[in-house]
């Protein structure tokens, strides 16, 4: 990663509180703690502009809202789901303008990180049986892999 420039650095601290405030308050019910995550928009919008600084927005402000804001407390693999969907997205949408390479971007590296990271740490830490965690993981891979795909067709019209 490159170092950011004042005004890069400025704008991935506002996407980062961007992501942290639309996380905690606007969330569309699902399933059971399951939401549609409008955070990701945000996260969608940095990986567009400033590439795989959007691993930093997307594990910082999961961090510092489920920090904040979330009766579970802090969660070590939203974390690093994050880190790896902003890593990933971000590297793919700073050297892409083709949407569909992106849409596949978004589903490859929301499923390393939910389907893979997240729900590996989940069953290591709280010991749950696999077959039960990937159960859930996979409907959250699908709701947080749409919410970026709207915030990608978003993002289209922004970032040009």
């Amino acid at each position: 990663m490159n170092k950011p420039r004042t005004k890069e650095l400025t704008g991935i601290a506002i996407l980062t509180a961007m992501y942290c405030v639309l996380s905690a308050t606007m969330k569309i019910p699902f399933i059971g703690a399951i939401s549609l995550d409008l955070g990701y928009i945000a996260l969608t919008l940095g990986c567009a502009m400033y590439g795989m600084w959007g691993a930093f927005i997307g594990a910082v402000g999961c961090g510092i809202e489920s920090i904040l804001f979330s009766l579970y407390g802090f969660s070590i693999g939203w974390f690093v789901a994050n880190f790896i969907i902003g890593l990933g997205c971000g590297y793919v949408f700073k050297h892409t303008n083709v949407t569909w390479k992106r849409i596949i971007a978004i589903i490859i590296f929301v499923a390393i990180g939910m389907l893979g990271a997240k729900t590996a740490i989940e069953c290591y830490l709280y010991n749950i049986p696999f077959g039960v965690k990937i159960i859930k993981s996979l409907v959250a891979f699908g709701v947080d892999s749409l919410t970026m795909i709207i915030g990608l067709l978003i993002t289209n019209r922004v970032v040009k």
